[in-house]
């Protein structure tokens, strides 16, 4: 068996080089894409060296195209868009018509002829998707109102690059048809005519059987309990649709996808297809952006380059000039206009897709995909010094007492003082806050879905709309007068964000977190998270408090406590709990080293417990990072054993 294969050196060059460029990328604080177009570069004809074959990269592009629309419909969100659909509708509509008719301005300059023109201003009018969001998720300003706006206008902007994807070659068979039938009817109306039905008989089976069958499958698959076996379905429905829509409707594989994806989206395990499916989508999307490098000319800097200075000013100035003065138009303030200027100056995924559409229908000389992917990088790489320009702009916030920020104006202060917050209201969150009303407590919730936020506000709960990351909405939270925060948000990775901001605003405020695995409460950990409490590690305490016999025998440790205390209390061991009281009696402070010995002998004033059993208290005191024990036998409080040392109860 050969051990060398165009197909292999192919994928093993394009992905190695592309990891290499875009850890390079990311060290750099650009965005990965830009590496991997660059690794497509490299490994591509215009460069010496290894050259990749370009028709296996071709045919794996299309299928990262497949799973790359699928994702996009899978993450359609028909309510996201509505909320926003006042300004995102035509908003998105206007700013790519504006680009769409400087692009065409450029290309009657170059010669080009209208539908070239067309191609080239559409190709030019749409903003990545990946930089999109990877930006405002970067600055945590995707569920702000103008993060919304933003990802309601990149909903529009999708649609109409899917409804051109599938106009495109109707047109580039019009226009053929045209030159030998100059019946216009023949030439124009009829081929337009068979495409759109296609395109609705395509659609109107997806709606009437495929929104049946679909999720039917994807439940049987499911309640198999087999994650291989619904990872593969999920990959069947994506590329069986895909393939079927162009073979049988005789439409693009984009469109077949979109639909399969969006379909998905509307079933229950959507969330699980989308996680199950995320790296072979990654990898893909990759080769995807390496075989679009490898049809870039770097020559094109130097024999166009006014060219190319045109291009990327439409995309950077043009385009983004036109997206803010139709926000300031809807009433919007500087900020959110900026924000969507600068998440709109950049082109991406679906340039690419329009691009090589268009190139292969004839519509579109190679020098505009050129023009467009030089355009590409070149945006990307500015994409981070435009937000960074934009950002300076607004940090001219003024600091209210105790170092605190001030609200904004749409945040409405609360009155409470003393009170914990709350952060988020899903099943944890919305366990908590009963709780706490319950205990008597003043407490408020933060949540950024309205849903979730309607369910919290029948409750009869103090709710504030924003994104606890966001200084403005911790002050408008009263985090300089709060006792506590509980941060109950399911990813721990997201959680370290809002800890570092309330830890920057309130430095003393106790902390406690929601995680979900040993690296996620290490990070919350480090950035100032007093107590991170795993859902894992309570389960598995319930467990052994389960195990409990009713009446232990003398001189043995109980095996757990309680699996929910009233305080909120990670479960711990009489005996371990015995060593926090020594803790406490004795006046230790986080951060102060002292003998085992004497916590073993301050044990002895609140239980009898023998040596073997003090020492594993130890260990689990470590464990459960509330204490840190040194191999010369000293150990010491963490900052989260200290505060919960302070509430154990001494006999």
């Amino acid at each position: 068996m050969p051990h060398h294969t165009p197909l292999i050196a192919t994928i093993v060059a394009g992905l190695s080089i592309a990891f290499a460029l875009g850890a390079l990328a990311h060290r750099l604080r650009i965005s990965p894409l830009v590496g991997y177009l660059l690794a497509g570069v490299l490994v591509g004809p215009f460069t010496p060296g290894f050259v990749a074959d370009q028709s296996l990269a071709t045919e794996l592009a299309e299928i990262g195209v497949i799973l790359l629309m699928f994702g996009v419909g899978l993450h359609f969100s028909l309510k996201d868009l509505l909320s926003v659909r006042a300004i995102a509708i035509p908003g998105a509509l206007g700013q790519m018509a504006a680009a769409t008719l400087l692009g065409m301005g450029l290309a009657y300059f170059m010669g080009w002829s209208l539908v070239a023109g067309l191609v080239f201003g559409l190709a030019l009018s749409v903003a990545s998707t990946v930089v999109l969001l990877r930006a405002l998720q970067e600055r945590r300003i995707i569920q702000t109102d103008r993060g919304r706006i933003a990802v309601g206008w990149l909903i529009v902007e999708d649609l109409a690059m899917v409804l051109a994807l599938v106009l495109l070659p109707a047109l580039a068979g019009a226009l053929t048809a045209s030159e030998s039938a100059p019946d216009p009817v023949q030439g124009w109306v009829i081929p337009l005519g068979v495409t759109i039905g296609k395109v609705l008989a395509f659609v109107a089976f997806m709606l009437i059987v495929g929104r049946r069958v679909i999720p039917w499958i994807l439940h049987w698959v499911a309640h198999t309990g087999s994650r291989e076996l619904f990872r593969l379905a999920v990959f069947a429905i994506a590329l069986g649709v895909a393939f079927g829509a162009a073979t049988l409707f005789d439409v693009s594989f984009a469109l077949g996808a979109f639909f399969a994806g969006m379909i998905l989206a509307e079933s229950e395990l959507s969330q699980q297809a989308a996680e199950e499916t995320l790296p072979l989508r990654d990898a893909f999307a990759v080769l995807f952006f390496v075989s679009v490098g490898m049809l870039f000319n770097p020559s094109v800097l130097l024999e166009q380059f006014w060219p190319l200075l045109a291009t990327v000013l439409i995309i950077v100035v043009g385009k983004s000039a036109a997206a803010y003065w139709i926000v300031r138009a809807f009433r919007h303030n500087s900020q959110t206009a900026l924000t969507i200027a600068a998440s709109l100056a950049q082109i991406g995924e679906f340039s690419f897709i329009l691009a090589g559409l268009g190139v292969g229908l004839n519509l579109l000389p190679e020098s505009g995909r050129d023009l467009i992917l030089g355009g590409a990088i070149i945006s990307i790489l500015l994409n981070p010094l435009i937000f960074a320009v934009i950002t300076r702009s607004r940090s001219k916030i003024v600091a209210v007492e105790a170092g605190a920020p001030q609200p904004a104006n749409d945040f409405l202060p609360t009155a409470l003082t003393e009170h914990d917050i709350v952060v988020g209201f899903g099943r944890v969150g919305a366990a908590l806050a009963e709780g706490l009303e319950t205990a008597g407590r003043p407490f408020l919730v933060l949540e950024l879905d309205e849903v979730a936020r309607k369910r919290a506000k029948e409750k009869g709960f103090e709710v504030l709309a924003g994104n606890a990351a966001d200084p403005r909405v911790l002050a408008a939270a009263g985090i300089a007068s709060a006792r506590r925060m509980i941060v109950t948000v399911p990813n721990g990775f997201e959680a370290g964000g809002i800890v570092q901001e309330a830890r920057k605003v309130k430095p003393d405020i106790e902390i406690i977190a929601r995680a979900h695995s040993d690296a996620e409460m290490e990070h919350l950990t480090k950035l100032g998270c007093d107590m991170p409490i795993s859902g894992e590690r309570e389960l598995a305490a319930a467990m052994l408090g389960r195990l409990r016999p009713a009446r232990e025998p003398a001189g043995e440790t109980a095996l757990a406590g309680p699996a929910v205390t009233p305080e909120g209390r990670p479960i711990l061991s009489d005996a371990e709990w015995a060593l926090l009281s020594s803790a406490r009696l004795d006046g230790l402070s986080a951060g102060q080293p002292v003998p085992r010995a004497t916590l073993f002998e301050g044990a002895e004033r609140v239980g009898r417990f023998d040596e073997a059993q003090l020492a594993d208290a130890v260990a689990g005191l470590a464990a459960k990072s509330l204490l840190r024990a040194f191999g010369d036998g000293s150990v010491e409080l963490t900052r989260s054993g200290m505060l919960l040392a302070a509430r154990a109860p001494v006999y």
